[in-house]
């Protein structure tokens, strides 16, 4: 008697990633139940989806976790792989997903990652908060249990709650983090605008003094205890921006009122 395999849902929630978003799906061609989710996109996204077959939802979230949860729920495999549309699934990840999915219990999997600045590779100096190193992408849902992963509602780096054992599979994930350093600097002020309004909406902003404080324990953390030294000038850059985004979501918030 043949066992049934597992169904496998690829999702990928995207705002206006036309540049990327083909190869993306592409690389998700080996699953079996493809959703993708359009937050206010005004190029040629849905086009691209549809020419994949994707199952789609269109519409404006404003906290990202929302976004990320509609389609967790839409997926109908018993296992999800959530990918972003300038990630890319290789061959070799995708086999690995197959096989870990075929004989794992219900719960989730670390997906360690290979991050690009341009063509570069950048292994060491990532976070906190400015990129991964390692983050849960695969995870299980089921009827009894629901999904193993779900978002917060923060705007900027939702919080998950996580059910269920942790695995770590060994294949990286592609992921093209910025074209070029203005690219970088760009994020840098979108997270920030992000990260802002959820401090006004918490109502505790924190204090000048922490924040400045924070610039120098961050980029120690990412330039020497996660050797972005090891990076050259890309190290001490992705050290700069990490120690940056407290001050200046803080700074927003403080001084800005949008």
């Amino acid at each position: 008697m043949n066992e049934i395999s597992p169904k496998l849902s690829a999702l990928v929630v995207a705002h206006n990633e036309e540049a990327d978003l083909d190869d993306c799906l592409t690389s998700l061609a080996f699953a079996d139940d493809l959703v993708v989710v359009l937050d206010r996109c005004t190029d040629g996204s849905l086009d691209i989806a549809r020419r994949h077959n994707a199952r789609i939802a269109e519409g404006a979230w404003e906290i990202e976790g929302e976004r990320r949860n509609l389609g967790i729920e839409m997926c109908e495999g018993n296992w999800i792989l959530e990918v972003d549309a300038d990630e890319r699934v290789s061959p070799s990840l995708a086999a690995e997903v197959r096989e870990t999915i075929s004989t794992s219990p219900f719960g989730h999997f670390l997906i360690p990652y290979h991050n690009y600045v341009g063509d570069r590779l950048i292994e060491f100096g990532w976070g906190p908060g400015w990129g991964v190193s390692a983050t849960v992408r695969l995870f299980a849902k089921d009827a009894e249990h629901g999904s193993a992963k779900s978002w917060g509602d923060q705007r900027i780096h939702p919080a998950l709650v996580l059910k269920g054992p942790l695995g770590r599979l060994n294949e990286p994930m592609i992921h093209y983090v910025d074209r070029d350093i203005s690219d970088m600097l760009a994020r840098l002020d979108r997270y920030t605008t992000a990260r802002a309004r959820d401090l006004r909406a918490s109502g505790d902003i924190g204090s000048f003094r922490h924040n400045i404080r924070r610039i120098f324990s961050r980029f120690w953390k990412c330039y020497v205890r996660r050797r972005g030294y090891r990076e050259g000038q890309y190290g001490f850059l992705i050290a700069l921006m990490a120690g940056l985004y407290p001050i200046l979501s803080y700074l927003k918030a403080s001084l800005e009122d949008k």
